[in-house]
């Protein structure tokens, strides 16, 4: 672990707080379990858009990171839908497409921030702080 990411986790506690991740990969979804954990948020999981849209509209969520390619519907989409309903919710896209293009196509969809893949611990702890905080 980095100094950077050690001083961001430093008494963070989001124990109050529910984070859905939206990813399909289960590999990048246990490495943003272990990290999250250790902000002590409670973590949501959905694999596709479709099932992210219905946790958001019939649970308390606080942020969502959300995967732009998925089957079924992607984030973009999802990102779209959950606005209609959500306009104020966190939504962090979080893609391997690293590309201005995508980072830009990401906001107009609707997203808060964005973060490329491979995910930098750190950036990510920064990026969800300024949210919930």
């Amino acid at each position: 672990m980095t100094d950077k990411l050690e001083a961001l986790l430093k008494d963070k506690d989001f124990s109050s707080k529910r984070i859905l991740v939206v990813e399909d990969d289960y590999t990048s979804f246990f490495f943003l379990e272990e990290l999250l954990e250790q902000i002590k948020a409670t973590l949501v999981h959905a694999t596709d858009g479709t099932e992210a849209c219905k946790i958001c509209e019939n649970e308390q969520i606080d942020l969502v990171l959300m995967d732009i390619q998925m089957p079924m519907m992607d984030g973009y989409e999802a990102t779209r839908k959950i606005r209609k309903f959500r306009p104020s919710l966190p939504i962090i896209a979080q893609t391997a497409n690293a590309l201005h293009s995508d980072k830009v196509k990401s906001i107009e969809a609707g997203c808060n921030d964005y973060i490329a893949k491979p995910i930098i611990a750190s950036e990510l702890i920064e990026k969800i702080t300024k949210y919930l905080q």
